[in-house]
């Protein structure tokens, strides 16, 4: 399955770090090249998962498909879709698909809704890792020698030991920060002077708040990339990070159930969505009501097949991503996905109305005298939806802007969501912080 990678030769800038990789040169393949490859692995793939997953042999035989039945690329959308929930039904390793004792790793989900979902990684899957990621870090402006200050959580969540290993391979100095003790963050910052920083967008809007409570100007500071993920963010939020503290703002994709970060980057060259790493991840856009798959150019749910992994192979996994695919630009050779800022299983759903988060973020962003801190409390009163946005205060609001700027947003977002929201100006520090995955919604509609 998994290519080992060739020896590196020494850069001599760099001793022992290498010069031309397989991640260096396979993301610039051509579309004839790159499209034999794929096919070769997911065929590869395909078999992997049915000999040796009992799951997977049980649903393509309850399709009628086989794995020699995939001829191209395309037939791939005769085979059935993999959920989450196949995931959880098959806790803890039921879809591991190589004995135990050839697995170096276990991470999981923090399963709050339920079972974690659980993904095994061998020795080969860690090296593929390792280099989507280094390709990922790269194609967002780093360099051999930079200093990467993780602020993703460590632990059985992917996001910090994927970008440690990542920036390892590239040649990276690691500071494995974690998140949390946000005052420390800061102080570390300033003292070991990082070039990049790794953390989801929420928390780095946590860290801009600590360096002005502290009286220091974020701008000041060595950071020179950032490198955001694990969430939904906007072009807003983008703008926002990126004039406050005066680096590039690049946006990197993954989940734990197809690898983790870096099955996707931006390029700091373009900023126009991450490219998609084809070679080792091949995507699809379906439907998300009927599941029926998409051209590229159309909106709908993004879908996921690995195509090198070992330990866990993953078929046409939904990841509830709302996206679409476009022509690479930076990279031409690998497709584009435009920029996630909803998902589907986030969606809310307001007196026939569809809702997310993001529109909301983005109307907010747009606010004069207000923080990009807010979190929407949904609620029912007689037998009717009820939507609260409440809204941090920024340090130099005035009392003009802390009183019209409610009925600016109701109206705002009347206008461009088509719902009828209440608005709530809160004290600075109100809403709680997070330092992994903000939690933007509350749903009390079924207590």
């Amino acid at each position: 399955m998994a290519e080992t990678t060739t020896a590196p030769h020494s850069s001599p800038t760099h001793p022992g770090v290498p010069e031309t990789t397989e991640w260096d040169s396979t993301e610039r393949l051509g579309k004839d090249a790159l499209a034999d490859l794929q096919l070769e692995r997911l065929q590869g793939t395909l078999r992997h998962a049915y000999d040796n997953v009992p799951f997977y042999r049980e649903k393509f035989d309850a399709a009628g498909v086989h794995p020699g039945d995939c001829h191209s690329l395309s037939d791939l959308r005769k085979f059935p879709l993999t959920t989450k929930h196949d995931l959880r039904d098959n806790y803890p390793f039921g879809m591991f698909a190589v004995p135990q004792e050839q697995v170096r790793r276990i991470h999981a989900s923090s399963g709050t809704t339920g079972l974690p979902t659980v993904v095994g990684y061998t020795e080969g899957d860690l090296d593929v890792w390792a280099d989507v990621v280094a390709r990922s870090i790269r194609a967002a402006g780093g360099r051999p020698g930079h200093k990467v200050h993780v602020s993703y959580g460590y632990g059985l969540f992917t996001g910090g030991l994927g970008a440690h290993y990542g920036a390892e391979r590239l040649g990276c100095t690691v500071i494995p920060a974690s998140g949390g003790m946000t005052a420390r963050q800061v102080q570390i910052i300033r003292d070991f002077e990082p070039e990049i920083i790794m953390i989801t967008p929420s928390y780095m809007l946590t860290l801009i708040d600590e360096f002005h409570r502290q009286g220091i100007d974020p701008r000041s500071t060595s950071l020179r990339i950032g490198i955001f993920g694990a969430e939904p963010w906007t072009a807003e939020m983008r703008t926002e990070i990126e004039q406050a503290v005066g680096i590039d703002a690049v946006d990197i994709y993954g989940l734990s159930e197809v690898m983790g970060p870096g099955i996707a980057s931006e390029c700091v060259e373009t900023k126009d969505g991450p490219h998609i790493w084809e070679d080792h991840f091949y995507p699809e856009v379906i439907d998300p009501v009927t599941g029926e798959a998409l051209p590229d150019g159309e909106s709908g749910e993004l879908v996921f097949t690995s195509l090198t992994k070992e330990a866990l192979p993953i078929i046409r996994y939904r990841t509830r991503d709302l996206t679409q695919l476009l022509p690479g630009t930076a990279r031409p050779g690998m497709r584009r996905m435009q920029k996630v800022t909803g998902r589907s299983d986030d969606m809310l759903i307001l007196r026939g109305v569809n809702v997310f988060p993001t529109q909301i973020e983005e109307l907010v962003l747009r606010a004069e005298g207000l923080s990009p801190h807010f979190q929407l409390v949904v609620s029912r009163h007689d037998r009717m939806d009820h939507l609260t946005v409440r809204i941090e205060a920024d340090e130099v609001t005035t009392p003009e802007q802390r009183e019209s700027a409610p009925h600016m947003l109701v109206r705002a977002i009347k206008e461009a969501v088509g719902v009828t929201a209440e608005v709530t100006i809160v004290d600075p520090g109100t809403l709680e912080r997070s330092v992994g995955k903000l939690q933007r919604v509350i749903d009390n509609r079924d207590g």
